[in-house]
């Protein structure tokens, strides 16, 4: 069984694959939260929060790296704090 820790660490490491990319742009990505029902709740810093490709870097970038290492992600969501 996948514990709460496992799936933090496992959404870190896909963020661990497309973060390069994120900071060659002066951007970065933090996890803020990640929800019971498999919802990843993230925080775009730097050039990529004000980015206008940002709803594709999330969608086709950051979900997607993540569905490939964790399926069950239902959704990822940006939220500011």
């Amino acid at each position: 069984m996948i514990t709460g820790t496992d799936i933090r660490e496992m959404v870190e490491q896909a963020l661990d694959e497309i973060r390069p990319f994120l900071q060659n742009d002066g951007g970065d990505i933090t996890i803020v939260e990640i929800t019971e029902d498999h919802v990843v709740k993230v925080k775009l810093h730097g050039t990529c929060s004000t980015c206008s490709m940002k709803p594709m870097t999330m969608k086709a970038g950051v979900l997607e790296t993540i569905r490939r290492a964790l399926p069950q992600v239902k959704e990822i969501v940006e939220v500011d704090c």
